[in-house]
């Protein structure tokens, strides 16, 4: 039975955390489940509230990000943006190294990668990387024991941003470097980092265009030229993708989902969503829920 949810539940890190960063390595066996609640907990559809770091050792683990399913292996890294919700569909006896850390403990250079790799699909690591990240996130392990260490925060904060670096080089190792970026490249990273911190209230191209200094002809020939759609539409699925979200994973109304993604017309938005997904709001929510 499906669990009520106002809103999309979040992962909140405990007090005993130290100041924004966790650091666990679990071993997790199909066994520990011995109740439908106690599985039902562990594979419920969930945000994280830092920036998450999923590092699989052993095993395999089948995960759905955004309602994408993702088949991992040993040895690879998760990346959750705080922003994606995700969920366990099933796994086998695995071992896995995780941290979680607010954005206010990681360096802002980092911090800025993170939110232009995002979404990143799991990435699988070679042995040499995977030697690295193990002997890496076991210093990590160290300093957060070390709790009696006056320079504790600070050992521990400058030991999770090593591995943050050293991850972040292994997907940006797959993606184009940043120094090649074409200036369509550049302008549609921009736009893609306004768009994230706006969506809910700005819904024309044109309104990006200004926050970023340039014509809105140009903003979707950039768009359109990286992307193969234009900015209206880049827009419309980042506010479907939100919409969606909410419907299965909250027991929000349309309504109320509408309003909160800035739609004070509720019929508009159900006509958007209709249009943009060949199905009505309700008979996506009714669809996706057992």
């Amino acid at each position: 039975m499906r669990k009520s949810n106002r809103t999309i539940p979040v992962n909140s890190m405990d007090e005993d955390f130290t100041r924004g960063i966790s650091i666990d390595k679990l071993s997790i066996h199909k066994s520990d489940f011995k109740t439908v609640e106690q599985h039902e907990t562990a594979t419920e559809s969930h945000r994280d509230e830092g920036h998450t770091f999923h590092i699989v050792e052993k095993g395999t683990i089948t995960i759905e990000i955004d309602f994408k399913k993702h088949i991992v292996t040993a040895p690879a890294v998760v990346y959750m943006h705080p922003n994606q919700v995700h969920r366990i569909l099933d796994f086998s006896e695995v071992t896995v190294c995780s941290m979680a850390i607010k954005e206010e403990n990681i360096h802002p250079d980092y911090l800025q990668f993170l939110e232009e790799i995002a979404p990143a699909d799991p990435l699988a690591l070679t042995a040499e990387a995977n030697s690295v990240v193990s002997s890496t996130f076991s210093l990590c392990q160290q300093f957060s024991l070390l709790k009696n260490n006056k320079l504790h925060h600070s050992l521990l904060k400058d030991s999770c941003n090593t591995l943050i670096a050293f991850l972040l080089s292994q997907f940006l190792n797959q993606q184009k470097a940043g120094t090649n970026l074409s200036r369509f490249e550049q302008v549609t990273k921009s736009f893609r980092q306004v768009l994230e911190k706006n969506f809910h209230t700005l819904k024309r191209p044109g309104e990006y265009a200004e926050k970023l200094n340039i014509s809105t002809s140009y903003l979707n020939e950039c768009i359109r030229n990286t992307t193969g759609i234009s900015a209206s539409q880049y827009i419309r699925d980042r506010i479907i993708l939100e919409a969606k979200r909410l419907l299965h994973h909250s027991d929000k109304s349309v309504k109320e989902i509408a309003f909160e993604l800035g739609y004070v017309d509720y019929s508009y938005f159900a006509r958007l969503f209709t249009t943009a997904t060949g199905i009505s709001a309700g008979a996506f929510r009714n669809k996706n829920r057992d």
